[in-house]
């Protein structure tokens, strides 16, 4: 019980250390915003780690994060190996073949009222097909490798992509686009000079939303088939083992990547859509 009434008053103690910066006067520093989530964070772990030894709970069942670190660092070099196969080979090349293909589209879509009523319905109903019936059948048509996995991304970030594209091609009014027609600008410089950037917030939605869908799909897509590589092969594998720490080691550096490339496309959304009211907090 000792360990319990630890985590109790390390609790206490984070959250009203949290309540006071994030009431004090210097709340609104880029200092407290980060310390916040940090402290947080940490006690959370620590209390993760108390309860868990204290309540006598199986490394089987939740092991603590003292274990989960020392798994991960007697692992490094064979996560670092999974890492490279789903994230760097998977995960990112299907993300960046259909993202790209998705923008290609979605200025074809825009161009063609034919396109826009045939092929985003289908989008939707794209969008509806579990991936659990999806990755084994794209997993036979292209092997176990990494490829098989790029085309299971593909896949699931094709649609979203497209309709937030689509929607953002739309954004601008009706008297925008006049002025452009009264001067003379054909579409290419219609769409470089007024639609392009409208759409800019949009797409970059798009590119958020989809950085998430490409890891998962990536990670699901190894559960049906992969080389002795990969997080989803790790976390598999582990679970047959019982191996929980290296379990949760896989989950880490999924979690990490999934954050870190968030964070990317959200800071390249910020340096380039400053002027947009989304980024000027108002």
């Amino acid at each position: 019980m000792t360990f319990v009434l630890f985590a109790l008053i390390l609790w206490a103690a984070g959250w009203a250390l949290n309540v006071r910066l994030a009431n004090g006067p210097a709340r609104q520093t880029r200092a407290v915003q980060l310390a916040v989530p940090l402290i947080f964070g940490a006690t959370a772990l620590g209390m993760w780690e108390l309860l868990v030894r204290g309540l006598e709970v199986s490394p089987v069942i939740l092991p603590p994060p003292s274990m989960i670190t020392q798994s991960f660092g007697t692992n490094l070099g064979l996560l670092w190996g999974d890492f490279t196969q789903t994230i760097l080979k998977g995960a990112l090349s299907g993300y960046a073949i259909g993202c790209g293909a998705a923008f290609l589209t979605a200025l074809a879509v825009d161009r063609s009222d034919w396109l826009r009523e045939g092929l985003l319905p289908l989008g939707n109903f794209m969008a509806a097909l579990p991936i659990v019936g999806t990755a084994p059948i794209l997993v036979m048509w292209f092997g176990f490798g990494w490829q098989s996995k790029a085309a299971v991304v593909v896949l699931m970030v094709f649609f979203p992509m497209l309709v937030n594209t689509v929607a953002g091609l739309s954004a601008t009014d009706r008297m925008q686009r006049d002025l452009m027609h009264t001067y003379a600008a054909t579409w290419p410089q219609t769409l470089m000079k007024l639609r392009l950037p409208a759409a800019l917030p949009f797409i970059f939605n798009g590119l958020k939303i989809t950085s998430t869908l490409a890891l998962i799909g990536a990670i699901v897509a190894e559960f049906f088939g992969s080389p002795t590589l990969g997080l989803g092969f790790r976390i598999s594998t582990s679970i047959g083992q019982l191996d929980l720490p290296m379990v949760w080691s896989a989950i880490v550096v999924a979690a990490l990547s999934g954050t870190a490339f968030y964070g990317l496309v959200a800071l390249i959304e910020n340096r380039t859509t400053f002027w947009h009211a989304s980024q000027r907090g108002g």
